[in-house]
């Protein structure tokens, strides 16, 4: 069931609740008689994985990313041909998670002078860069439009600088400008870009277009993260139809591109969210952008360019977890009475600092060997940091369980890996389950040496052996 539509969407905020128990579809989860339960992932077994890589241990289905991505394409492909698609770095930017993408056919949007040099790192040239956000330094301003990136424009500062740069360059530059709006149907971000109401965008694409030394490629929105209502995005798709309308009439120039961003959800939930809410598909989504552009003339129907980023690679992102400690006195499995009475959680070897998105979305959990669904208990689920805030679930059924079994987490591919911090504890392994079933280690565990290598004692501070 979807959410109503009558709704008003309510941003995220910090609860105590983090979690949901049924996110991920278990073998055997059909079984009314067995609570639902996750053994293995692509055919690969849970302990085989932690026996080889440890836990905690991030874990990848490259089978996911890849149905995930044709899928979408497919999707707008089927309704609007024009469409290029750009990878969101921010969201997971492992080498061989981008890499995924990049073979098939993303080009990569990217937020920072950072995101800019892993693009390039990884051998993504300067053309199919998008540069995004709103904190850009002049020299990596000046590198990317020199590589022949489009940079979307985020302030009047910003386009001065690169007014300045455009001027030394032999040639006029490719840009975009980003704009905010409201569309009564997700809250406003306007952090970002440049207001469509009051015409402060309109004011700023004349500017550009008015400059010899800039070509105005892309009118740019990113309405805002997991948008529940496709509506939305055809809202926002109207609204720079008709300013590319207004722009073209003006001073004859036809935009070439309208870039709508990303926010297609996941199957996460956030908290406030009834548990049985279910995201529309993403068809939905390619419908209501393409029933806006294809009523333009064929003659006159723009690029379409989307940024996704959590719809692509959250469901395809587990993480494992073991039980380090049981909150209770009693420890009898065998005695379910007893176990729902003195049962109060688990303490698991993972915490926020790994699941910083755990901040807002739930989190599913699952066990790992099938139960009776009778000996299930109502209990906190806590992570391994010395902070009383770092509760992963506020309160999840699930069956007795002992030090060292363990949970899978999931979904938890966006986002959480990028997010995630060195607080207390050292960030596990991440591995890549192929097409064909090997493993691979994507990132490897990190060590003291991980932490400490940027670090300088100055002499008078430098302790003496013993």
């Amino acid at each position: 069931m979807r959410a109503s539509q009558s709704k008003t969407y309510s941003p995220p905020t910090i609860t105590g609740e983090l979690g949901r128990g049924d996110a991920v579809v278990a073998r055997n989860s059909h079984n009314r008689n067995v609570l639902p339960f996750c053994d293995q992932i692509d055919g690969v077994k849970i302990d085989d994985l932690v026996n080889r890589f440890g836990s905690p241990l991030f874990v990848f289905s490259e089978r996911t990313v890849i149905e995930t991505a044709r899928r979408a394409k497919k999707a707008f492909n089927d309704v609007y041909p024009n469409t290029t698609f750009g990878w969101s770095y921010k969201t997971n930017y492992l080498k061989a998670i981008c890499n995924i993408f990049h073979k098939e056919g993303w080009i990569a949007e990217i937020v920072s002078d950072f995101e800019y040099q892993k693009a390039e790192h990884a051998g993504v040239p300067g053309r199919d860069i998008i540069y995004n956000g709103p904190c850009k330094s002049r020299e990596s301003l000046e590198h990317a439009l020199r590589q022949g990136s489009l940079v979307q424009i985020d302030n009047w500062d910003e386009l001065r600088a690169i007014e300045e740069i455009a001027s030394t360059m032999h040639r006029p530059v490719d840009v975009g400008v980003r704009i905010w709006m409201d569309t009564g149907l997700t809250p406003a971000w306007s952090k970002f870009g440049f207001a469509l109401a009051n015409g402060e965008a309109a004011r700023a694409v004349l500017r550009v277009i008015s400059n010899p030394h800039l070509n105005l490629h892309t009118l740019h929105s990113h309405i805002g993260t997991y948008v529940l209502e496709p509506k939305a995005y055809a809202v926002a798709a109207e609204r720079l139809v008709t300013l590319r309308e207004m722009v073209f009439r003006k001073t004859g120039h036809l935009v070439p591109c309208i870039n709508l961003g990303g926010g297609f959800p996941s199957s996460s939930l956030l908290h406030e969210m009834p548990e049985n809410t279910k995201a529309p598909p993403i068809e939905e989504y390619a419908e209501a952008i393409a029933g806006v552009l294809n009523a333009l003339p064929r003659v006159r129907r723009p690029q379409l360019r989307l940024e996704t980023g959590r719809h692509l690679i959250d469901d395809a992102g587990y993480l494992i977890a073991s039980v380090v400690a049981v909150k209770g006195a009693e420890r009898d499995k065998a005695k379910p009475s007893s176990g729902k009475q003195t049962r109060g959680g688990y303490i698991v070897d993972a915490g926020v600092n790994l699941l910083y998105t755990s901040t807002w979305f739930k989190v599913g959990v699952m066990p790992t060997t099938p139960s009776d669904p009778l000996l299930t208990n109502a209990v906190k689920l806590y992570g391994c940091l010395c902070m009383n805030i770092d509760v992963i679930r506020q309160e999840v059924e699930l069956p007795p369980l002992e030090v060292n079994d363990k949970l899978v987490l999931h979904p938890v591919g966006a986002y959480n890996l990028t997010q995630s911090m060195q607080f207390i504890g050292l960030r596990p392994a991440v591995v890549l389950i192929g097409l064909d079933g090997s493993v691979n280690v994507i990132r490897r565990r990190e060590t003291l040496i991980d932490v400490e290598s940027g670090e300088q004692v100055p002499t008078h501070l430098q302790l003496k052996a013993t």
